[in-house]
């Protein structure tokens, strides 16, 4: 193994920083912002989507900016998440609202915290394996963290997640951070004498509370993470002292976060999860294919496995897209068992002293058996096949090189690399519905699940070259596909990670608030399209008009806060907004929304 010194380690993290940010900061402003993107925008500024809290703007027959930009308060804030987003993200919604008070108004803008987050990301996963692996010596723990903060450097989810204003980037790096300072304390549980070489263990305790207050309340779904914790002290914690502590730093956060659910934006939550469970299931049991909401099928065990497979293929980068492979039964079960083959092969000339002249060709030929015979997407069956010893290798890097002492450790990261997808998908048989099995509600799992990725790599580079170059060339066609993968994400044509498979235009609002900025005259009018709204449910959905201001909001949301154009809602137009000239009447169309072809999902 190359040893690498302190200082050259610390000069490629920068380098990966570097690119990190680089590959987050490509074209990031480019496509407009999405429906979710617009809860964000409007929420971060204490506005409820729809203008529930804006009666006294809209209910007149003309407004302006200068009113819709009307100073808002605590109770504002908390009306926009309650309303707008469950109340949920709180600590999220302020970060972007401090942010947008710096850096004004944009996509870009707005996507910043994201872009920063992910990075960060980078360098604490780097420092979380070089502080926590530190038993498997320097040079080796060097390679670790660099490798696995590489992967987390090119993983697509990342990437994607980073061009997208919403909570899960931060979401990440604080329950990242969070799984760091609960090591530091179960290290300090286990060895008292290291608590005056750094933080005490209170401080150790405060820090953690807070980030597990903070963490929840940038998702409630974080819990997870920390559920995770709680199952790790149940297995390994058997210091009485320590139980007290942590249960008061538990009990503490949760007292806080309590206050949110029965004081705050969080006491719409429950009620509207359990409205969506029955709103839900009701389309899966009734209309399955048919709804909006694309689709949405009864939670049978079938079902589940057929929308958890992808999630849990895609977790890990070197299994990424085989999901689509996978449901062919014939060709994955012959994919699987060429693999196991090869495995069985690894496994029995690892370290043998004799090797028979037939057995270098073993692996390579296995792997390429199925090509002439896999009736759909071959290499993707190929990579299906090359997984299952690199699997083997993960376990092999784990039973080398963990003894005893640190078996606590893998099954904290086993734990959070599948819990997360585990809690989700019990969670949708318990409603019902399949609706909410995606990829970003169990994406904690990701930086864990790119340590284990990378103790594979690393252990292919011990291996033999014969036994180790055909996983490698596998795990090659496979960074193939993560590029084009990152092509498509880049190219808006990635629908699992964008949302889209038609390339969005740049954000037409801002285009248009530009226009209006450069062309309103005092005395002309601006119109706002009336979008017909589908009502799903009086009790959530409902506003205080039957009129459509979404478009108005978002308008608004960029024109100059003390201006005093003169403005509407158009109730017979659903589609253009249009200026209107003060002398003249003449209508010019500022821009045509053409159903919801620019709307992006709303």
């Amino acid at each position: 193994m190359i040893a690498l010194s302190s200082r050259f380690t610390y000069l490629l993290l920068g380098l990966l920083l570097v690119l990190a940010l680089g590959l987050r900061l490509y074209r990031v402003g480019t496509y407009g912002i999405y429906f979710d993107e617009k809860a964000t925008l409007l929420v971060s500024q204490g506005i409820v989507m729809e203008g529930f809290n804006q009666r006294d703007v809209f209910d007149k027959p003309y407004f302006t900016p200068a009113e819709f930009w009307k100073p808002k308060t605590f109770n504002d804030f908390m009306e926009a998440d309650t309303r707008s987003d469950i109340g949920n993200s709180p600590a999220y919604y302020a970060v972007v609202w401090a942010w947008l008070k710096v850096f004004g108004m944009s996509d870009t803008s707005l996507r910043m915290p994201s872009v920063i987050f992910s990075t960060l990301l980078i360098g604490l996963l780097f420092f979380f394996v070089r502080r926590h692996f530190r038993f498997l010596g320097e040079a080796r723990v060097n390679a670790l963290a660099l490798l696995s903060a590489f992967i987390a450097t090119i993983e697509p989810f990342f990437v994607a997640y980073s061009h997208i204003a919403r909570n899960y980037p931060m979401t990440f790096f604080l329950t990242l951070l969070a799984t760091h300072l609960f090591l530091l304390i179960m290290e300090r549980v286990r060895q008292p004498s290291l608590a005056s070489a750094s933080a005490g263990p209170v401080g150790l305790y405060v820090a953690y509370g807070l980030v597990f207050v903070t963490s929840v309340f940038s998702h409630y779904l974080t819990v997870t993470v920390f559920l995770c914790h709680g199952l790790y002290a149940l297995l390994f914690l058997r210091n009485g002292r320590a139980w007290l502590s942590l249960g008061l730093t538990a009990g503490l956060g949760l007292g806080i976060v309590s206050l949110w659910f029965l004081f705050g934006g969080g006491q719409y939550t429950f009620f509207t999860l359990n409205y969506q469970a029955q709103f839900y299931r009701n389309i899966a049991l009734t209309n399955p294919t048919g709804s909006p909401f694309g689709l949405i099928l009864p939670a049978t065990f079938a079902n589940i496995s057929v929308r958890g497979i992808p999630i849990f293929a895609d977790l890990f980068m070197p299994t990424n897209g085989i999901g689509q492979a996978m449901t062919g039964i014939r060709n994955s079960a012959l994919a699987l068992t060429l693999g196991l083959g090869a495995t069985a092969v690894l496994h029995r000339y690892w370290s043998a002293r004799v090797v028979p002249v037939w057995a270098y060709a073993v692996i390579p030929v296995l792997l390429l058996a199925g090509l002439p015979i896999y009736s759909v997407v071959p290499e993707r069956l190929l990579v299906l096949s090359g997984a299952v010893p690199f699997v083997y290798l993960i376990g092999r890097y784990v039973y080398d090189r963990f003894d005893r002492a640190q078996r606590p450790l893998i099954t904290l990261l086993l734990l959070l690399a599948f819990v997360p997808t585990l809690f989700l998908l019990f969670m949708a048989w318990r409603s019902g519905h399949t609706f909410g099995i995606t990829q970003r509600y169990s994406g904690f799992s990701f930086p864990y699940v790119c340590i284990l990725v990378a103790m594979g790599v690393q252990q292919l580079a011990s291996a033999r070259w014969w036994l180790a170059a055909p996983i490698a060339a596998v795990l090659v066609l496979q960074l193939v596909h993560i590029g084009k993968l990152l092509g498509s994400i880049y190219a808006d044509e990635a629908p699992k990670y964008t949302y889209f498979d038609r390339p969005r235009i740049a954000n037409p609002y801002w285009q248009a608030a530009q226009q209006l900025i450069s062309t309103y005259q005092p005395g002309d009018t601006i119109l706002y399209p009336n979008k017909k709204r589908v009502i799903y449910s009086q009790a959530i959905d409902k506003t205080y008009t039957p009129l459509s201001l979404l478009d108005a909001q978002l308008m608004n949301v960029y024109l100059p806060p003390s201006a005093t154009y003169i403005q509407r809602i158009d109730p017979a137009e659903p589609d253009r907004i249009v200026l209107v000239n003060g002398r003249t009447g003449a209508r010019i169309t500022i821009f045509d929304f053409k159903g919801s072809t620019y709307r992006y999902g709303d």
